[in-house]
């Protein structure tokens, strides 16, 4: 891979994701639906009140390594 390969260089931001990931990916603890919050770079499941990063365009799905979120 060359620096020209880079996705910040084609535009894309590092913490993008794919739509249709999204739609595969469940909580790995409450096998619930995710969302996809842009902004933070993170998947968020609402019923485990956990945020999962997405490092790179890949999601993190341990639960070690999400962080608690509020009930906002």
């Amino acid at each position: 891979m060359t620096s020209g390969d880079a996705p910040e260089a084609a535009g894309v931001p590092a913490a993008s994701l794919d739509v249709r990931l999204l739609e595969l990916l469940a909580c790995p603890l409450t096998k619930g639906p995710l969302s996809y919050d842009r902004q933070r770079g993170e998947l968020v499941s609402r019923l485990a009140k956990l945020a999962y990063p997405v490092r790179d365009g890949i999601p993190v799905m341990l639960p070690s390594e999400a962080r608690q979120i509020d009930d906002d």
